[in-house]
């Protein structure tokens, strides 16, 4: 999607150790603009997949979520949150996942009255690197009996693999920045270009 590509290449900002910050519109400070672009991208690539839910992980991926529910004629979203709190009543379905950003394992939590076996799951998150997160939402949907239909990414690290990987299983993972390479000491990085593809 060329709109967050060059907002990234406008406002992101490479770092030593495979970081890309793109704080300033995606995950601090919102561009709810641009947020709307990419729902309604998300939307026409998954036209005609039935989606009954959409499920993202706190706190990063929300924003970005809600809006794009939107163009899936407003379903609703559903956050794993990652830590215990006494607003989490009932029974819930939990799991662990490592975060690569923050270098540590968590929790997530859903509550089971939220993901059912009727339900069709678009996942959706900020960014895919090795795929770690997506795979914890997808057990928890796994423990619901939910059917994954598909997981919508903002931006992916496709140099380290997890995208690649999940759609060597057959998971269908459209990502709508990808990129081959970044160089945390010059501050490039290239894009894979899709175009063909989508």
């Amino acid at each position: 999607m060329k709109l967050l590509e060059d907002r990234i290449r406008t406002d992101g900002v490479v770092k030593p150790g495979g970081v890309l910050k793109v704080d300033a519109f995606l995950n601090h400070q919102c561009d709810v603009e641009l947020f709307d672009a990419m729902g309604e991208e998300w939307a026409r690539r998954f036209a005609g997949v039935p989606i009954t839910k959409i499920l993202t992980i706190e706190a990063s991926g929300i924003g970005i979520a809600c809006v794009a529910a939107r163009h899936f004629g407003g379903v609703p979203v559903v956050f794993a949150k990652k830590a215990p709190s006494i607003n989490l009543d009932g029974d819930q379905y939990a799991t662990t996942i490592y975060s690569f950003t923050k270098q540590r394992e968590y929790p997530v939590i859903v509550g089971s009255r939220f993901l059912s076996p009727d339900d069709h799951v678009l996942i959706i998150d900020d960014f895919l690197a090795n795929g770690c997160a997506l795979e914890g939402l997808m057990r928890l949907c796994d423990m619901a009996g939910a059917t994954v239909e598909g997981i919508g990414i903002a931006i992916e690290k496709a140099f380290q693999g997890g995208g690649d990987a999940l759609r060597a299983r057959g998971i269908r993972v459209e990502s709508l920045a990808r990129i081959s390479a970044m160089d945390g000491e010059t501050g490039e990085l290239a894009f894979i270009d899709d175009s063909a593809e989508a």
